[in-house]
């Protein structure tokens, strides 16, 4: 496409383009990367020009790299002021959202070619986004998905970088999975990614939201802010005749639901409400290695259906998946052997049985909301004792780490506490936040403190017995750990498969 018709096809108001050089160049895809402009990005070799968008982030500002990205090969700029270089330039303001909308453009607008289904919520994104995935496997669809935990091009996976990459990153993304034959894309969208308009290019034909919880109060400042980023999903990037699904149990999911409820259907584990029309879910049978769920769907149909996964809030995930699921026209059987078939979550309380009667959980609990249904969820089906491991992140907000720490006290009979993520920080530090929780509780418990993380997980294995459940939360699926300087290496579930070979402990499921 040349670079006067990408223009022309911008639908930004204020935009200018400065013709610095006399040419039009060809362009074929854009680039935020300096670095990226000379070797084909993101995997993509196409032959022809890039556009590389200055974008300004926290600490680092890509106008100061743009002539790097020329002398790398750039064939223009898209910039939020005139750069002092011979080199035609479009001039718009907000580059992060524009450059979006100008990859759908070069790539051919790849989401106009699939059905679009956003997530979106504080808790449980990941597990909706595994959910409506596997169920639309069951139909014999191929679809791709772009979340947290990985990035699906509905032909290989690769481990996910952010939950909702940057614009250029997820339109290629996109352009791969409708070479790949994909027909869906599922997605789970962040409040930062929203705010930052990373998703403009994409419309959504189902969108759903799980519930709003206090978490990256460090960026939205309070939760009237984070709750507005996440209704921009509903508000700004819906297609016509959209559906989509909220949670009427949570008092933001009320907010989508009274304000696009002409759009959006209620979904609800409560079994008093009377309304009509609202999916509904009621745990029948819960085991440590999955639960049965009956299913009351809007119209009033009811079904059973087996799940590996446990929790009432995994229950809220399997009914979310199901109205966006039911939204999209899946039929009953489908959408049975669709949770059925779904694999366990990494890191969202994957579980391990161990041949010493021990089952040890890996999970993402960072948030006070997620460390009480983690824990409310595992203390039932516990015939011993309840042993968590867990440390906060730094440059994060620090209010929750007395608060979790309490909750950890409330429910588990040992708590260890270790470094997640300490950032710029230091662990003791915040370690010694953690432990001012852990002494709140009236409830006294065992509690120690030791900062490295795989000494920790080792430790409290070890000190577990038949019929113990042990949390190691925090984590889940990240693959490092975070000083700020340097990350080094390190999974949860590797650490906790290393434990057991080294004790010649068998791994009876995973």
């Amino acid at each position: 496409m040349k670079l006067s018709e990408l223009f022309g096809n911008l639908k930004i108001k204020e935009k200018i383009l400065l013709d610095r050089d006399g040419t039009d160049p060809n362009l074929t895809r854009v680039e935020y990367d300096s670095r990226r402009v000379a070797c084909g990005g993101c995997g993509n070799d196409s032959p022809g020009g890039v556009i590389y968008s200055c974008v300004k982030g926290g600490s680092v500002d890509g106008h100061d790299f743009a002539a790097s990205a020329v002398d790398a090969g750039a064939a223009a700029l898209l910039c939020e002021r005139e750069m002092p270089i011979k080199i035609p330039q479009i001039i718009a303001a907000g580059t992060r959202a524009v450059m979006g909308e100008a990859a759908s453009l070069l790539y051919g607008g790849p989401a106009e070619k699939m059905k679009m289904i956003g997530v979106t919520g504080t808790n449980g994104k990941t597990t909706t986004a595994y959910i409506v995935r596997s169920i639309i496997r069951a139909s014999g669809e191929k679809t791709g998905m772009i979340g947290t935990i990985i990035y699906d091009d509905a032909s290989e996976e690769i481990f996910a970088v952010h939950t909702t990459p940057e614009g250029p990153d997820i339109q290629l993304l996109l352009a791969q999975m409708t070479a790949n034959g994909a027909n869906y894309c599922v997605m789970e969208t962040s409040s930062h990614g929203l705010d930052q308009g990373r998703i403009e290019g994409c419309r959504y034909d189902t969108v759903g939201f799980s519930n709003l919880t206090p978490e990256h109060l460090e960026y939205h400042a309070n939760m009237e802010n984070y709750f507005q980023a996440k209704r921009r999903l509903f508000a700004e990037y819906t297609r016509k005749n959209w559906r989509g699904a909220a949670n009427a149990d949570d008092e933001y999911g009320r907010r989508i639901i009274g304000e696009f409820g002409e759009h959006v259907s209620a979904f609800s584990l409560n079994r008093d409400a009377k309304e009509d029309g609202v999916y509904r879910a009621s745990i029948l049978k819960s085991g440590i290695n999955g639960m049965t769920v009956l299913i009351t769907l809007a119209d009033g149909r009811a079904f059973e259906a087996e799940a590996s996964i446990v929790g009432n809030y995994n229950a809220y995930n399997i009914l979310e998946g199901i109205a966006l699921s039911d939204a999209l026209g899946f039929d009953v059987e489908t959408i049975k052997r669709g949770i059925a078939s779904c694999p366990q979550i990494p890191g969202r309380l994957e579980r391990f049985s161990l041949g010493n009667g021990v089952t040890s959980f890996v999970d993402f609990a960072h948030s006070s909301d997620g460390m009480q249904q983690a824990l409310a969820t595992i203390k039932p089906l516990t015939k011993g004792h309840i042993r968590v491991l867990w440390g906060a992140g730094g440059d994060r907000t620090a209010l929750k780490r007395p608060v979790i720490g309490e909750i950890m006290a409330r429910f588990a009979d040992h708590v260890v506490i270790s470094t997640d993520n300490p950032r710029s920080e230091d662990p003791a530090s915040i370690a010694r936040d953690v432990e001012k929780g852990v002494k709140m509780c009236p409830r006294q418990v065992r509690s120690e403190t030791i900062l490295d993380r795989e000494e920790a997980i080792h430790f409290i294995l070890d000190a577990a017995e038949s019929g113990d459940v042990v949390l190691i939360a925090g984590k889940g699926p990240e693959r490092y750990i975070d000083y700020g300087t340097r990350q080094i290496p390190f999974l949860d579930c590797d650490k906790v498969l290393e434990w057991a070979k080294a004790r010649s402990i068998e791994v009876l499921a995973k």
